[in-house]
């Protein structure tokens, strides 16, 4: 398993795993207008950002990308795995990968943890700092808790 670099021309293939995962994890654990919101923030054009500033990564397997992953600063962010690709430690690879990078830098990780994330991220040694909370379409709430290391 390699964990490099993206690359601009990847941008949509990112966004379509990203998109897909979301629909398919999280309208598990939160209400519709939640899904909305994760689906609407990692958009086409933030990923795009993001690649442009050099933080994004990613994972091939078989010519496709199954994995990516954000690293900003020591902000660990918009790790995905394709729900096909999903318990066979790629997202930990990642986490192993980019916790490496930042600890050999001094610092400590931070991250915003989902509902369905939150329990993996404990048992990975992150301590709640925070909760938060913000207001998504019809009224639902989302609900995440920011993470360290």
């Amino acid at each position: 398993m390699e964990l490099k670099k993206s690359e601009i021309k990847n941008v949509n293939e990112i966004y379509f795993l990203v998109q897909k995962t979301i629909r398919t994890v999280y309208s598990k654990y939160y209400a519709p207008g939640v899904v909305d919101f994760f689906c609407n923030h990692h958009s086409l054009e933030r990923i795009a950002e993001d690649i442009e500033k050099g933080i994004v990564y990613i994972i091939h397997e078989d010519g496709e990308i199954v994995a990516t992953g954000t690293l900003d600063g020591n902000h660990i962010t918009r790790v995905f795995v394709n729900p096909e690709h999903q318990k066979k430690g790629i997202g930990t690879f990642i986490f192993d990968s980019f916790e490496k990078m930042i600890f050999d830098n001094g610092e400590h990780v931070e991250l915003d943890a989902s509902l369905a994330a939150s329990l993996m991220y404990e048992k990975r040694g992150y301590k709640t700092i925070r909760h938060e909370t913000i207001e998504c379409e019809n009224g639902d709430i989302l609900v995440y808790e920011v993470m360290e290391k």
